[in-house]
Order: C-alpha cells, then sequence, then structure tokens
C-alpha cells in the first residue's frame, strides 16, 4: 500500500513512517500542505494521512482542494481536535474518517486498511464522473453533460485512464505503459495525435476545458486550467 503522511511535527511523523514501513507499507511523508498538494499530483496513493494543523495550508483546506480537481483518495484525518463539530467538519471537508489523538497505532493501522479497501470496492465501479464529464465502462458511453460523446477504443482507453487519475499529472510514459501497453519510447507521436482527438471530442464546444498540457510533465484532466 502507497501511504502519504502529511504531518509538520517531525517526531510525530518519523514514528508514522517507520511503524507503517515496517508494517510494510510505501510511506512517503510531506511536512505542509502545499507540498502534500504537490505530492498528490506527482504520485498515486492508497491512503491519505492528514494532520489537520498544517502550515501553508492546513489539512482541511488541503482535503477541498483535492477534492474540487476531482482527486477522491481516501484520507484519514489526524487531530488534537475531537468534538463533534471538529469531526463533522472534517468529514464535510473531504475526509474518509477522523482519528482524535493521542490514538493507538494499532487503530490507524486498522482504519488505514479499512479506506484502501473501500478505494478498491470504488474501482470496479461502473460509472466515473469528472465534473460534468461522465464515464460508463460497462455500456462503453461517454457524456459530457446531456450530449453523448462517441470514442474509438484506444480514445476511451485514454479518457477511462485520465478520469482514475483525475486533478493528478499523468506522464507520456505512464500513457504509452497503461494505455498502449508499451513499456519503451515508439518515437511517434501516436499520444499527441490522440490527445487532440480527444480534446476535440469531450473540450470543443463546451464551456470550460477538462484535459490540460502540462508542457515538459504530461496531462491533467480537472476543471481549473494551469498556469
Amino acid at each position: 500500500m502507497h501511504i502519504l503522511i502529511i504531518e509538520d511535527d517531525k517526531q510525530a511523523a518519523d514514528y508514522l513512517v517507520n511503524a507503517l514501513d515496517e508494517a510494510g507499507h510505501n510511506v512517503d511523508h510531506a511536512g505542509d500542505g502545499e507540498m502534500a498538494f504537490v505530492m498528490c499530483d506527482s504520485s498515486e496513493y492508497d491512503v491519505l494521512v492528514v494532520d489537520r494543523m498544517l502550515p501553508k495550508m492546513d489539512g482541511l483546506s488541503l482535503l477541498r482542494k483535492l477534492r474540487d480537481r476531482g482527486d477522491m483518495t481516501p484520507a484519514l484525518i489526524l487531530s488534537a481536535l475531537g468534538q463533534v463539530d471538529d469531526r463533522v467538519e472534517g468529514l464535510r471537508s473531504g475526509g474518509d474518517d477522523y482519528l482524535t489523538k493521542p490514538y493507538a497505532f494499532s487503530e490507524l493501522l486498522a482504519r488505514i486498511e479499512v479506506l484502501s479497501k473501500r478505494k478498491i470496492v470504488d474501482d470496479t465501479d461502473t460509472l466515473i464522473t469528472v465534473c460534468d464529464l461522465k464515464l460508463d465502462r460497462l455500456s462503453h458511453k461517454v457524456f459530457r453533460g446531456d450530449i453523448k460523446i462517441l470514442l474509438q477504443p484506444r480514445e476511451f482507453r485514454l479518457l477511462e485512464y485520465l478520469m482514475r487519475n483525475a486533478g493528478k499529472v499523468v506522464t507520456r510514459t505512464m500513457l504509452l505503459e497503461q494505455v498502449w501497453d508499451y513499456h519503451f519510447d515508439p518515437q511517434t507521436n501516436v499520444i499527441d495525435v490522440h490527445i487532440s482527438r480527444l480534446r476535440g471530442k469531450i473540450d470543443k464546444e463546451f464551456e470550460f476545458p477538462l484535459l490540460h498540457t502540462i508542457r515538459g510533465k504530461g496531462y491533467i484532466l480537472q476543471k481549473d486550467s494551469v498556469d
């Protein structure tokens, strides 16, 4: 399991990283909300463990920002604030679970395992939605709003992968491996051609674009434009 610990207290972070590593998990650490937001752009995580009080961007603001761009990675909020209103605010801000400090590591680990299973269940859903764009894996139908979009099989597979990673930068290497099953660079413009065709179908004539190019990095599917 790939876990991101978002905690500004170094001692607490080191404890969690070491304990989860000993439990057999791959663990990354971010010391503030802005760093975590960037890391969620470049890597895919199974679970986020988010301290509520963080520098630069607090934990709840981070979760709201991630959810707004379509990143639905399960998140466990850690906080010393344990009143009912605090927990409710955390869950309404995008948290999937809320654990009050101090806590037992065994309980934290159990909650992380439950959240990771929830992601696997969600991954089997036939309908994927990003803003007003909907893709049905079972019927192979795509709609943007009420307008049906006709895609070729490879375009459908490309869009599905982009939607599964909505809000995250998807590199050309990732697309070659996951969409075309290439584990080498074929030295062709196949990705550019298909991205262009897909953009023409899902973005052209609509109020705002969803598919953005990140120069020198890859592509991202989200509502907001990228500077």
